[in-house]
C-alpha cells in the first residue's frame, strides 16, 4: 500500500535501475558475439578459397584472424557469464532486502497493536463491556416487566383475601338447598291412579335452613 502511495523505495528502485543495465550490457554482449562468430566463420570460407587458389600465405592470414575472433568471443562469454552472476547475486540480495524491510514492517505493525491493545487496556474493555451488558440485562427485564405487576403486591394480603374467598364460597355451598333427581313417571293402567305418597316431615335442621334461605332473599 504504502508503495503504491509513495512509490517504491529508493534502494528497490536502484536495484531495478542496475538489473536493467545489466539486461541491456547482457543483450549488447550477445549481439557483439554473434557478430564475431559471423566473421570468424567468413575467415574460414575465405581461407578454404586462398587454398583452392594456392595460395598459402592468405590463407594462413585468413586463419589468423579467425583466431583473434575466437578470442573475443571467448572474452565476450566470460563476460556474459560474469554479467550473470552479478545478475543472479544482485537479485538475491533484493530478494533479501525485501524479506528484511517485509520483516521489519509485520515487527513495527505488532509492536504497534500491542501498544494499542495492552493487558490494562483489555481488562479495562472487558469490565465496561460486563457492566454495559448487565445494564442491558436489566434494561431488558424492567420492559418485560408488565404494568401493574404483582410482584407489587404484599404476599400476604392476597392469602388473606384467597382464605375470605375459599370461605365464601363453602358458606355458599352450605346454604344451598339439597337437589334430588327427578323420579321417572310411573306408568299406570287407566282407571286406576296411584296413591299419593304422604309429605315427609321436615327435621328441624332443615326449618332453620328454609329460614335462613329467606331472610337471606329478603
Amino acid at each position: 500500500m504504502f508503495t503504491r502511495i509513495f512509490g517504491k523505495p529508493k534502494q528497490e528502485t536502484n536495484a531495478l535501475a542496475t538489473l536493467d543495465k545489466l539486461n541491456e550490457t547482457l543483450e549488447m554482449l550477445e549481439k557483439k558475439e554473434k557478430v564475431l562468430q559471423k566473421k570468424a566463420s567468413a575467415e574460414i570460407e575465405r581461407a578454404k578459397e586462398f587454398t583452392k587458389a594456392k595460395n598459402k600465405k592468405a590463407a594462413i592470414q585468413c586463419l589468423k584472424r579467425k583466431r583473434l575472433y575466437e578470442q573475443q568471443i571467448e572474452n565476450l562469454g566470460n563476460f556474459q557469464l560474469r554479467i550473470h552472476d552479478q545478475m543472479i547475486m544482485l537479485e538475491g540480495a533484493k530478494a533479501t532486502t525485501e524479506t528484511v524491510d517485509a520483516l521489519r514492517t509485520g515487527s513495527a505493525a505488532m509492536k504497534a497493536m500491542q501498544k494499542a491493545t495492552n493487558i490494562d487496556d483489555l481488562d479495562k474493555t472487558m469490565d465496561e463491556i460486563s457492566e454495559q451488558t448487565e445494564n442491558m440485562r436489566q434494561i431488558q427485564e424492567a420492559l418485560a416487566t408488565p404494568i401493574g405487576s404483582t410482584a407489587d403486591f404484599d404476599e400476604d394480603e392476597l392469602e388473606a383475601e384467597l382464605e375470605e374467598l375459599e370461605g365464601a364460597e363453602l358458606e355458599e355451598e352450605l346454604l344451598q338447598p339439597a337437589t334430588t333427581a327427578p323420579v321417572a313417571p310411573v306408568h299406570v293402567p287407566a282407571g286406576r291412579q296411584p296413591a299419593r305418597p304422604a309429605p315427609q316431615r321436615r327435621t328441624a335442621e332443615e326449618d332453620e335452613l328454609a329460614a335462613l334461605q329467606a331472610e337471606m332473599a329478603l
